[in-house]
């Protein structure tokens, strides 16, 4: 894929912002983020020129998008120990451990995924910036599971446009305390920020205070895999990818996830260092070959060794649901 995009202005599209017209283009397929960065760079001319991300566009302007090549970056390469799933020239899907920050962040310099990734791959592809080399999606610190890594700009390219496009399966494996009434569901809730505890996320409905419209929507389907006496486990499978949506979301049914410091119980039966989620499926195509790729990973062994313990507490039974 080439790293240069040029685009002439029609007169349709006159009056149009930089950054809103550039989110629209599937061949670059950033984030809003990514491309702010990208303009703020200097990797974006209009006319030959540097402008800001809210330039109002006109008929005939010929604009230019340099995609940046990988570089030497800031964040220090770390050997530490990876749990390799797949890797190939374009991308590499990893198995994060509970406690690891995805990437680089105030207060996480150090041991972080992308520092891990860096000692391994040696090079990731530069759109991420110098922080979040060739991260496409994130997991938050204290949940375990699938992570997909985009080491070439091409493969950033696509697996961006397909989280952005919704193409990319992710499920997830969550015991909650609690039975949910029904054995499967869909939450639709809109997600913002908590309006009193800032660190928080939050349900949002359209009423709260004027919140509503800082809001955005958000869909999670879920499943009870197996049912417990005081437990479930469950399956989660996102309509939409928002912060802390499963935690979010699960917590606003009444059912908020074993371990989790933010959401959930203050006093826990089980003693464990963060929220017991789980991505164990992940699946997308492949940016070079268009293949689909699937993979699996098996919960990490606490939350194994929890669960094989519900299963024998008398009053659990441990059964499927709807067996």
């Amino acid at each position: 894929m080439a790293n240069e995009f040029v685009y002439i202005i029609s007169s349709e599209q006159k009056a149009e912002r930089l950054d809103h017209f550039l989110a629209v283009q599937k061949e670059i397929a950033l984030s809003r983020s990514q491309i702010h960065r990208l303009i703020d760079d200097g990797f974006v001319e209009v006319n030959k020129e540097i402008h800001k991300a809210s330039y109002k566009l006109k008929p005939a302007d010929r604009v230019v998008v340099r995609i940046p090549p990988p570089k030497k970056l800031e964040v220090e390469a770390e050997n530490i120990p990876l749990d390799v799933v797949y890797e190939d020239e374009d991308l590499i899907v990893v198995n994060k451990p509970r406690g690891m920050v995805t990437h680089a962040a105030v207060g996480h310099y150090s041991g972080t995924l992308v520092n891990a990734l860096l000692y391994h791959c040696k090079d990731l592809s530069g759109i991420g910036g110098d922080l979040r080399p060739g991260i496409v999606h994130r997991l938050d610190k204290d949940t375990s599971g699938l992570i997909v890594v985009a080491k070439s700009n091409l493969g950033h390219q696509s697996l961006a446009k397909q989280f952005m496009t919704r193409k990319v399966f992710k499920q997830y494996l969550a015991l909650v305390h609690g039975v949910p009434k029904d054995e499967e569901g869909v939450i639709e809730a809109k997600i913002g920020r908590h309006p009193v505890q800032r660190k928080k996320m939050a349900v949002i409905g359209n009423g709260d205070q004027g919140l509503g419209g800082r809001a955005r929507e958000a869909v999670t389907y879920y499943k009870v895999s197996e049912k417990f006496k005081n437990y479930s486990l469950i399956e989660v499978t996102l309509g939409t990818g928002r912060t802390h949506q499963i935690r979010v979301h699960l917590t606003s049914l009444g059912h908020s996830i074993v371990g989790d410091p933010t959401y959930g119980h203050k006093k826990e039966e089980f003693k464990v260092n963060g929220q017991l989620l789980h991505a164990a499926k992940l699946g997308f195509f492949h940016p070079r070959t268009g293949e689909h790729l699937e993979f699996t990973k098996e919960m990490p062994k606490d939350m194994q060794e929890i669960v094989s313990r519900l299963r024998k507490m008398p009053g659990s039974s441990g059964s499927k649901a709807g067996q």
